[in-house]
């Protein structure tokens, strides 16, 4: 320190140390270790899988969003809360977090709003008044992207309960629910005649 200056290591000049302070995230990596970057690519790994078992059930059903979106979704969530978690995290070493409005739950109000926007892409509106197509696409994408934000943030139990949970809703619901149509036919059918 020269006369009340501060010179940082990648020469930028500080009238004071406490500037020096400030800028010390841009000095150092995010990532300080390697093994910190291989988690966040396992969670998103694992967070690919499980958008995969949902998107395969999607698949089956020749719905618009599929194996391949769900498990761009789900990855995709996993390392945006995960990059932004890093970010916030090496953030409140050096500057007031609350002066930049960055936290965690920004992010994730982030993510929904892109992923929502996603999913209302996928609904279409019959011909008919009452005619909507795709909900259930469209609710499981987001459904995704919840899987997705678990695994980052290493609820994986939870992660998995909610595939499951998808599953069970998207299949067996389906089946009850094209059962009470067909009776509810059934029903208006005979009381026509």
């Amino acid at each position: 320190m020269k006369g009340g200056m501060a010179i940082s290591s990648n020469g930028l000049v500080f009238e004071n140390a406490e500037q020096n302070q400030t800028t010390k995230f841009m000095e150092e990596p995010l990532f300080q270790n390697v093994s910190d970057q291989l988690f966040i690519l396992l969670d998103v790994f694992i967070a690919i899988i499980l958008g995969g078992v949902v998107g395969y059930e999607r698949e089956q059903k020749d719905k618009p969003a599929g194996l391949r979106t769900n498990m761009i979704i789900a990855g995709a969530t996993a390392l945006l809360f995960s990059l932004g978690r890093v970010l916030v995290s090496s953030f409140e070493d050096t500057v007031q977090t609350d002066a930049l409005g960055i936290d965690s739950t920004r992010i994730i109000h982030a993510i929904i709003v892109g992923v929502s926007f996603i999913g209302a892409g996928t609904i279409l509106k019959g011909k008919g008044k009452e005619k909507v197509y795709y909900l259930t696409t469209s609710a499981t994408i987001l459904l995704s992207a919840g899987i997705g934000i678990s695994v980052a943030m290493r609820n994986y139990i939870l992660a998995v309960g909610i595939t499951i949970f998808v599953i069970i809703i998207n299949s067996a619901m389906q089946k009850l629910s094209i059962r009470n149509s067909g009776h509810k036919e059934k029903t208006s059918d005979q009381q026509t005649k």
